[in-house]
């Protein structure tokens, strides 16, 4: 079938495969570094427990036939040697089949992670990232052109991604209506970056064109995706801007980098194709079929992408194949922060001595500048940020976390940027308590050198020692 491939765009699937690879391998370290104290055999979510109550079907996963540390240690590294090998192009070097089983690959290892990662995987990117790399299974090798249908249901994605952000915003808080979400946005997002603060401090009409060009993006642009080029490429470069944009003023792990990556598969960058075979018949039967298969399959996102009552964020089967997508329906106006202090004295009262945590990626220290961690994903921090919009979403795991804190579990502690207490001397009480913070104006940046300011709110656990844990106030 002469319409089946696509000879331009072999320079876009070559970009769209490599930082696919990087990403997978991002994706693979992070769960190979910090596993054991969220999701491990004494984690605070352990995944023994969580496979003896949920079964198989609903979340596909090798680690329901075994399950040790030691061997989703293995899984994860393997994941990490399988994707480094995919950034070094070992899919060019094997025939067509080889290729995609060998992408078949990480996609597998990474859903099983998923499928079995509860809370701490819980968030759009992990769908996007297997959602894409399903995809990317079928787009081939130099052996072939790229499929013209493949490359269409990148678009789709994309489309669904962009367009799906787009309606739960106006669908949502009416400062996206009003055009001042961003006046708050950069200081209250999960976990701001080194320019957070530079964005924040932009004049207000600049935040008015922001959230405008924004809207544009995601409700107008996505359409461009499917007309002629070069209009489409134009329409795909400007969502490539928009994506780097937020790159700059936030870390979002890998959801930018990898809308990035769709976006530059629309684009045909100027090359002289390479001379291809035509695309075997059994390739162009599996490509079809996947193909129809997930057009089946997508009616529920799109009924749900359509819906008043629109969810973000949500798989529709077990294989994350087709998903909704959506950031930010709602804008904190006020940034809340959990901070967790240890003790080492027999007695907590408030003069007790009691010695702050920092973590890595989440504000703490006032004077600590925020910084650049996407595309890699720090769990822990983001679910920091959950717990301090509603102690609701700590329940599962907060306490397990103090109780860790007061073992000086080295697992937990390496999640941490730095622990008050020696390795030998855990302390004997940990508490929890919500502060306020915000960005400090330029006059309170230059007399304190703070980039933060924050205010005492309440108490969020109350004084805790092994004996006496409990879940969040």
């Amino acid at each position: 079938m002469g319409w089946f491939t696509e000879p331009d765009y072999w320079v876009s699937r070559l970009v769209f495969q490599r930082g696919l690879a990087a990403l997978y391998l991002v994706a693979f370290l992070g769960a190979a570094l910090q596993f054991r104290a969220l999701i491990g055999e004494r984690g605070m979510l352990p995944v023994p427990r969580f496979t003896a109550r949920v079964p198989f079907r609903r979340a596909p996963s090798v680690f329901h036939l075994r399950y040790s540390d030691r061997f989703f240690a293995g899984w994860a590294w393997t994941g990490c040697a399988v994707s480094a090998a995919l950034v070094a192009g070992a899919d060019g070097w094997l025939p067509l089949w080889g290729a995609m089983l060998l992408w078949l690959v990480p996609w597998v290892m990474y859903l099983s992670i998923v499928n079995v990662g509860q809370t701490w995987y819980g968030f759009g990117w992990e769908s996007l990232l297997l959602e894409t790399g399903f995809l990317a299974v079928f787009l081939g090798n130099d052996e072939v052109a790229p499929p013209v249908l493949v490359l269409f249901l990148l678009r789709w994605l994309l489309f669904r991604l962009e367009f799906g952000a787009g309606l739960i915003k106006m669908r949502g808080d009416e400062c996206w209506r009003r055009l001042t979400c961003l006046d708050h946005h950069h200081e209250t997002q999960p976990m701001p970056g080194p320019l957070s603060r530079f964005f924040h401090r932009l004049p207000k009409p600049v935040h008015r064109v922001e959230t405008a060009a924004n809207h544009v993006t995601q409700l107008v642009v996505p359409f461009l995706l499917f007309t002629p080029r070069p209009v489409a490429t134009a329409a795909a470069a400007l969502m490539v801007l928009t994506q780097l944009w937020l790159v700059l003023s936030g870390n979002f792990a890998w959801l930018n980098w990898l809308a990035v990556l769709l976006a530059l598969s629309v684009i045909d960058f100027p090359a002289s194709a390479p001379r291809t075979a035509p695309a075997p018949l059994w390739y162009e039967v599996v490509v079809l079929g996947v193909a129809a298969g997930l057009v089946v399959l997508g009616a529920r996102p799109v009924r749900n992408m359509l819906s008043r009552r629109q969810v973000m964020n949500r798989s529709f089967d077990p294989l994350h194949l087709v998903n909704s997508y959506g950031a930010f329906g709602s804008v904190s106006r006020v940034r809340h922060e959990v901070v967790i202090e240890g003790t080492a004295e027999g007695t907590p009262r408030e003069d007790s001595g009691w010695r702050e945590y920092e973590f890595r990626g989440k504000p703490g220290d006032v004077r600590r500048r925020p910084r650049q961690f996407a595309p890699y994903h720090l769990r822990l921090d983001w679910m920091m940020w959950f717990a301090a919009l509603s102690p609701a979403y700590a329940g599962a795991w907060f306490g397990g976390l103090l109780e860790r804190l007061l073992e000086n579990d080295p697992d937990t502690l390496r999640l941490l940027r730095r622990s008050p207490f020696p390795a030998d001397a855990p302390p004997r009480y940990v508490r929890a308590s919500l502060y306020r913070y915000r960005f400090s104006t330029r006059r309170e940046r230059r007399g304190t050198g703070a980039y933060w300011q924050r205010t005492y709110v309440r108490e969020f656990m109350p004084p805790t020692r092994l004996t006496g844990t409990g879940p969040p106030a």
